[in-house]
C-alpha cells in the first residue's frame, strides 16, 4: 500500500499545485497530501500573494483575504472536487477547506465515497499474494 499511496499522493500534490497556479497565478511554496480513510487532506503552505502578504498586516485586510480566498474557492470548488475524483477513482461526498492568513497555509479536505486508503491497501496486498 505505501508505494501506491505514496504515489497517489504526489500526483494529487503536483496536480494541486498546477491548479492553484492557473487560479492566482502562482502556486504553494510546498504541499503535502494525505490519504486517510475515506479523506483526502491537501496542506498547502505559503499561498498568499505579495499583495496578500500586506493586505493580512490589519484586521480588515485579513478579513478581505478570508473573503474573497472563500469565494473564489467557492467559484472552483467543482473544479476541485473533478480533479480528486478523477485522480482518486472516487465520488467526492463534500469538500471542506480554509486558509490561515496567519501562516499563510491552506487546508482542502475531500471527503470521498469509498475508504481509498483501504481499497489501496487491499489492492497492494492482492498483489503481493498472487
Amino acid at each position: 500500500m505505501a508505494i501506491k499511496k505514496t504515489l497517489l499522493e504526489a500526483e494529487i500534490n503536483d496536480a494541486f499545485i498546477k491548479f492553484q497556479r492557473s487560479l492566482i497565478g502562482r502556486g504553494p511554496t510546498e504541499a503535502k497530501t494525505y490519504i486517510i480513510d475515506d479523506m483526502v487532506l491537501i496542506r498547502l503552505k505559503g499561498v498568499l500573494t505579495i499583495e496578500e502578504t500586506h493586505l493580512v498586516k490589519t484586521e480588515k485586510g485579513r478579513q478581505i483575504v478570508k473573503q474573497m480566498r472563500q469565494i473564489l474557492r467557492e467559484t472552483f470548488s467543482e473544479d476541485a472536487e473533478n480533479l480528486v475524483a478523477r485522480l482518486t477513482g472516487c465520488r467526492v461526498v463534500s469538500s471542506h477547506s480554509d486558509i490561515s492568513t496567519k501562516t499563510g497555509e491552506r487546508v482542502e479536505i475531500y471527503i470521498l465515497d469509498t475508504n481509498l486508503e483501504k481499497q489501496l491497501r487491499d489492492e497492494e496486498k492482492t498483489k503481493v499474494d498472487t
